[in-house]
């Protein structure tokens, strides 16, 4: 089949209960954005699409099942909207925009449907609209970050962490949620070169063979040749040269005031980040509504979009699906770019 033709069959989690995520699901399946592009399935409560389809004025004819069974088997037949019907959580029954343990749960057990889904072949990738980790902690989940809970779920203890996306740019980060002060005592080579190759390896999986990949030094200036900091001389700037003796397609250490308009110039395909601020603050400035946010190492293609459960707007009809689309679309590029590999690897056997 080829590579415009195949539609992989995605699994779409609502997100959490109280939220705008059913809201988002409703309006994407309405446009046709998710028959558009794969086979969709929408794992969850039906009460729940239900009550998103009347907040968003959302009418499309949705196919309801018993089983992920029947429900994938139907996505493929007919490429229409199905939902395997949990029966498992009455959106009606929570109150909009106050968190849940009850949400948190419910939100927690279908993303754990749908990691076991995706190993027993059943479905290709998992999209979901915005978690609420607050919420899933409130429930008893052991939670650091979402990147965590999806390694537990697929029993990957290899190197991970969250990448996001502007239109074509994207971003990976060396550390995550810590505090500011930490930063520089996390930082190695070794983390900052298995960062590089578990961001450069997603950017191959969405189909960018050559990454061009821009690494962003710690300190204001780029440390100043040392006399405003020697982390770029001491850590950054022995990963970059490793990396590029790897044969990657790799600068820096560049001042980060000044990469980031490199990389949305497109010099640069990935920006290598120190800190969870560093990245976060340029992306989410420049068309926030399309940040999209996936998680590599993962080995299947799980993405959302880079907002929260937006609690301040939800019942009002006002969320915009558009961030939750991209990253749809980006999810089933990268089934598309696993189908082809796949394909070329049998017919080399």
């Amino acid at each position: 089949m080829k590579f415009t033709e195949y539609k992989p069959v995605i699994g779409v989690i609502m997100g959490d209960g109280a939220g705008i995520g059913s809201e988002i699901i409703a309006k994407s399946a309405a446009e046709g954005a998710l028959t558009s592009q794969a086979r969709p399935v929408i794992i969850g409560d039906y009460r729940q699409l239900k009550r998103g389809m009347e907040i968003a004025g959302a009418n499309f004819p949705v196919e309801v099942k018993d089983t992920i069974e029947e429900a994938v088997k139907y996505a493929k037949e007919q490429e229409k909207v199905v939902i395997y019907d949990t029966k498992a959580f009455d959106g009606y029954q929570v109150p909009m925009g106050e968190l849940s343990a009850l949400c948190g749960k419910d939100e927690a057990e279908n993303m754990a449907r749908a990691a076991e889904y995706c190993k027993k072949g059943l479905i290709e990738g998992i999209c979901f609209a915005p978690n609420n980790k607050s919420a899933m902690k409130m429930a008893g989940v052991h939670l650091n970050g979402m990147v965590d809970f999806l390694a537990d779920l697929f029993e990957y203890t290899g190197v991970k962490g969250e990448i996001n996306i502007n239109g074509s740019a994207f971003n990976a980060r060396v550390t995550g949620h810590i505090p500011a002060k930490d930063v520089s005592a996390a930082l190695s080579v070794d983390k900052i070169m298995d960062t590089i190759h578990m961001s450069c390896d997603v950017l191959k999986r969405f189909g960018i063979k050559d990454p061009k990949v821009a690494v962003a030094a710690l300190n204001p200036h780029g440390g100043e040749n040392g006399t405003c900091g020697t982390e770029e001389i001491e850590i950054i700037g022995p990963a970059v040269e490793m990396a590029k003796k790897e044969g990657i397609s790799i600068t820096g250490p560049l001042a980060a005031d000044t990469l980031f308009g490199q990389l949305f110039g497109g010099k640069y395909d990935l920006a290598v980040t120190m800190s969870h601020d560093q990245g976060q603050i340029a992306f989410k400035l420049i068309n926030f509504s399309q940040v999209v946010t996936v998680y590599g190492g993962i080995p299947y293609p799980v993405g959302t979009g880079a907002h929260g459960t937006a609690y301040d707007i939800v019942g009002r009809g006002e969320a915009e699906n558009g961030a939750y689309i991209t990253a749809y679309g980006i999810v089933t590029q990268m089934c598309k770019v696993a189908m082809m590999k796949r394909s070329r690897e049998e017919k080399e056997k």
